[in-house]
């Protein structure tokens, strides 16, 4: 029979008795053992367990037999909090360059993967007979040019005309006036004073006409501008179709696409290459409702991309209109991508940063949920009884869980607290622990 081990076990489960359930008689036996007074003994007590006066007082009128539990003072403080969503690169720029006219490929092909400047030529298209077309434009605007001063010279005869015409018409008034006299005193026959009259109309007859002709020189004048304006246009068309010819690259990018091929035929609206753009990159994410308002353009973010490579920059966009299928929220950040390591449709998730937060650190353990179901912290109230309050939990991190919606101090049971409801006597312990020094996540 091994009567040793029986004997340790034995002593182990005495001392185990005098640690848990008899611990006041024992601190009581030690501290008669040291010899301390009784007022260094309270005073090494409050120091070594830092209760508030208010529960110390209160526990010292608890009876014996209360809950003995382990509390933890709390202060709550501002930790830097953050949106995250995930979603995926978008190329800042993305252009499928097209033919705006028609003819065959002349230029050799550029590959895709290269590197091109804005303006740096994509595809030529042979001209074919455009030069013959705006040289002949440009024949018609000279001719349109020239027949506007040959226009004008016709106005000073035309007006000429209008002041002869004018003067012969004073004249056939005055004759006729002098024969109608003539005819009332007897002097002058009725034929003088037909013809008098019939010189007044004819006279009359040919202003018209004069003033005629010079309102047709004037026109012929407007005519041959407007000749001049439909040249120049013609010109200008002709000058733009030229200019079609050579496709250009609208912005700095890669190729996405080889451009098109030598030969090839290309007609209005068909492709020549696809350019894109990555430097600076879009992150594109879409928030939900409940988080909308907490995210403003200007922010700052982070994204972690699934190849594991990580970048920062800050929101430039959001959606005041929400996705009709899935009620959320398009967010864009702009980063950097100045060694171009970010590709285009790379999934990312992008954590966002938004006002900071008030929030206690506490052990994961501390949470727990009343008779209801709600989740949150038992603590300990000024008399010394156990209270209840409700918590939102912000986060999880390596050293304990962020929750918020509770008093800036408390004192919370993390030791105990599912032995213990609300109105309950406990004697708190009270120790120090480091999360609440860490709380910067």
């Amino acid at each position: 029979m091994r009567f040793f081990p029986i004997l340790t076990a034995v002593l182990v489960c005495i001392a185990l008795f005098f640690l848990v359930l008899q611990r006041e008689a024992l601190l009581g036996f030690a501290r008669s053992l040291t010899g301390d007074t009784p007022e260094e003994q309270v005073a090494e007590a409050e120091a070594a367990e830092s209760v508030p006066v208010a529960i110390a007082a209160a526990a010292a009128d608890r009876p014996e037999d209360a809950m003995h539990v382990i509390a933890l003072r709390s202060e709550a403080r501002e930790v830097p909090d953050a949106v995250m969503v995930r979603g995926q690169s978008k190329a800042a720029r993305e252009v499928e360059v097209r033919s705006e006219t028609s003819g065959v490929v002349e230029s050799e092909p550029l590959r895709k993967g290269q590197f091109v400047e804005t303006g740096d030529l994509l595809c030529r298209i042979d001209p074919g007979s455009r030069g013959a077309s705006l040289a002949e434009a440009e024949a018609r605007l000279a001719a349109a040019r020239a027949a506007v001063p040959e226009a004008e010279a016709r106005i000073p005869e035309a007006q000429a005309r209008v002041a002869e015409a004018e003067a012969r018409l004073e004249e056939a008034r005055i004759n006729q006036n002098a024969a109608s006299r003539l005819s009332e005193g007897g002097f002058a026959s009725d034929t003088r004073v037909a013809s008098a009259a019939a010189a007044l109309r004819a006279a009359e007859a040919s202003l018209t006409a004069a003033a005629t002709g010079l309102e047709t020189v004037q026109a012929g004048i407007e005519t041959a501008r407007a000749n001049v304006q439909t040249a120049e246009a013609g010109v200008e068309q002709a000058s733009l179709e030229i200019d079609k010819l050579s496709i250009r690259a609208p912005f700095s990018g890669l190729l996405e696409t080889d451009t098109a091929e030598l030969g090839a035929l290309l007609q209005p609206g068909l492709p020549c290459a696809t350019v894109i753009q990555l430097d600076p990159m879009k992150l594109v994410g879409f928030l939900p409702e409940a988080q909308v308002d907490r995210v403003s353009v200007g922010a700052q973010a982070g994204a972690r991309l699934a190849s594991g490579g990580e970048t920062a920059g800050e929101v430039t966009f959001l959606s005041r209109s929400a996705d009709e299928l899935t009620r959320t929220f398009r967010v864009e950040v702009t980063v950097p991508n100045d060694d171009l390591a970010i590709r285009d449709g790379q999934t990312a998730e992008i954590l966002i940063r938004t006002p900071a937060t008030r929030a206690h650190l506490v052990p994961a353990s501390a949470l727990t949920l009343n008779d209801e179901g709600t989740l949150g912290l038992r603590v300990v109230e000024s008399d010394g009884t156990v209270g209840f309050m409700a918590a939102s939990i912000v986060r999880d991190t390596q050293d304990g869980v962020l929750v918020t919606g509770i008093p800036d101090t408390i004192d919370v049971i993390v030791v105990g607290q599912e032995y213990v409801t609300e109105g309950v006597p406990v004697r708190a312990t009270f120790e120090p622990l480091g999360l609440a020094a860490e709380a910067t996540q």
